[in-house]
């Protein structure tokens, strides 16, 4: 394993293992209990013979059944893949903030990233009236646009000294306050568009995976295929960042550099995730704690798979259970994640008052 040899055997610990944690494949069984559920459930239901036929019929050409291929090959299941995707790559993008800055409140929409997306994706449908792809590469771009605007901003002094200590600090400030800045000019826009523009930017900005499309899973896939396997390359250099900037260094890591990788696949996991739902609340965010107590260990891919089950779960309840218990009222799934995320910053908050007390 790459950095082993240059690691005191007491730190071992830290590096990634070859082992399968028991506890991530339990939570992995979650998720594809979740996407079958959210496939084969619902308001209309489909056997697991007919969801294999519809499948099967779909990519070769066979004879399909009405109506019931159309619901599950052009809504139900794109729409559950993109949930999927999202939540995988809103999931790791929390956990490589909030690993590498070892703060649990680092995350793309604390930090202003989800708010750069945000604010470009607005800008583009109001003022030049964009949608559909258009739209996801405003998100795209305004994403990377305010992540290397907060990273540079965030920088200063060297890898192994007191100022490389706080640049963490200094990542989360620069990404409060220039999130501050946005909403402000998304809340300005939001105030010149007609109403209906206005309702269609409110829906998007909520997140929702209402304009799932084989297309944008397709977008969506292309992203992770790369992001994925940097950000496995990248576990064994992070997991020695958790020794501190000036152990690290010692044992040979290139912090700079290494931290520069881990903030642009994180942005760019994050950026990608955004473009094809919006901005969901709260998903990178809650992830990576809730998946750290599931595991016993703080652990990427659990944080993964975590966002995975909680978009999965969340957009169920919204497309599912929400308008019979609301009378019709079909949510975006960011107001489910956004519920669940305030009182967990709450909790979060006074459990990490209580252990400094």
């Amino acid at each position: 394993m790459a950095f082993k040899a240059n690691v005191p055997r007491k730190h071992w610990h830290l590096l990634p293992t070859r082992a399968v944690n028991g506890r991530t494949v339990v939570l992995a069984a979650a998720v594809v209990l979740l996407f079958g559920a959210y496939v084969l459930l619902g308001s209309y239901t489909v056997t697991i013979p007919d969801f294999f036929t519809i499948v099967i019929a779909h990519l070769t050409g066979g004879e399909r059944i009405p109506s019931a291929s159309f619901i599950v090959m052009e809504h139900k299941l794109p729409r559950a893949v993109a949930g999927l995707f999202v939540g995988v790559a809103f999931g790791l993008a929390g956990g490589l903030f909030q690993t590498m800055l070892r703060n649990p409140l680092a995350s793309p929409d604390v930090i202003g990233v989800s708010y750069g997306a945000s604010a470009a994706a607005v800008t583009a449908i109001v003022v030049f009236g964009a949608t559909g792809a258009a739209v996801s590469f405003a998100a795209l771009g305004g994403a990377a646009v305010v992540a290397a605007l907060i990273y540079a901003m965030s920088r200063g002094g060297s890898a192994g000294s007191p100022r490389g200590q706080a640049a963490g600090n200094r990542l989360i400030l620069a990404g409060v306050g220039t999130a501050a800045a946005l909403t402000a000019v998304v809340n300005f826009l939001l105030t010149r568009a007609d109403i209906r523009t206005a309702a269609d930017t409110l829906v998007w900005l909520n997140g929702s995976l209402n304009p799932a499309t084989w297309e944008r899973v397709g977008l969506l896939f292309a992203g992770l295929a790369v992001l994925l396997p940097a950000a496995a390359a990248l576990a064994p250099a992070l997991r020695i960042l958790e020794l501190g900037d000036d152990a690290a260094s010692g044992l040979g890591v290139r912090v700079n550099a290494v931290r520069l990788g881990i903030v642009l696949v994180a942005v760019g996991l994050a950026a990608s995730a955004t473009a094809a739902a919006g901005p969901v609340s709260f998903v990178a965010f809650l992830a990576a704690p809730i998946g750290r107590r599931i595991v016993g260990s703080p652990s990427l891919p659990a944080a993964a798979l975590t966002g995975a089950a909680i978009v999965l779960a969340a957009d169920y309840f919204a497309a599912n259970i929400a308008p019979i218990v609301l009378g019709g009222t079909v949510l975006p799934v960011g107001v489910v994640t956004g519920a669940l995320g305030a009182p967990f910053l709450l909790w979060l908050l006074v459990t990490s008052k209580r252990k400094e007390s």
